[in-house]
């Protein structure tokens, strides 16, 4: 019984498999272009030229010093100086006086000056900077056609990568209806 049942499995399925395949055309009712919108990256770069100070220095003077807060801070400690001690402790205390003053006095009177450059004499170049950045540029292309075709007045639509044109080839297959 079961080489019944397996025989009857096996020609049954080989009759399907040989079933009546074809080819034919059907015709080309419309044909759809389908888009997409794609970003494209891309470079943009731009350059740009800038001056520089080399660095070299081609001229360096000190600046002019003022004497003057240095001679009356001098004077100013010196008679301060003499107030203090007695004997040869004041003039110990007056010489004292009068450097701490010179000091003082020459710090306030140069306080803001410092090394001056000539600025004519410094040379110059120039070098060009390259800046670059992404810029995206959005492209519609072309991924298809949806095609509507008409084969026996039946109409079906199916989806190509390109353009069939005016007619389209179709595989027809005849299969038999189990009753």
């Amino acid at each position: 019984m079961k080489r019944l049942v397996i025989a009857s499995m096996f020609a049954t399925g080989w009759m399907g498999a040989h079933a009546e395949t074809y080819t034919d055309n059907a015709r080309v009712r419309n044909a759809e272009p389908q888009y997409e919108n794609v970003n494209v990256p891309r470079n943009e770069c731009s350059s740009h030229w800038i001056r520089e100070r080399d660095n070299r220095v081609s001229s360096e003077r000190p600046a002019d010093r003022q004497y003057g807060g240095a001679i009356i801070g001098g004077l100013a400690g010196g008679v301060l100086g003499h107030q203090v001690g007695g004997g040869t402790g004041k003039d110990a205390a007056t010489a004292l006086g009068v450097v701490l003053g010179a000091i003082a006095g020459d710090q306030l009177a140069n306080r803001d000056q410092g090394v001056r450059y000539d600025d004519d004499r410094y040379d110059t170049t120039q070098r060009e900077v390259k800046r670059c950045r992404t810029v995206y540029d959005t492209q519609t292309r072309v991924t298809g056609y949806r095609v509507t075709y008409e084969y026996r007045g039946q109409h079906y639509t199916t989806f190509m990568r390109t353009n069939p044109g005016n007619s389209l080839p179709v595989r027809v297959t005849v299969d038999p209806i189990e009753q």
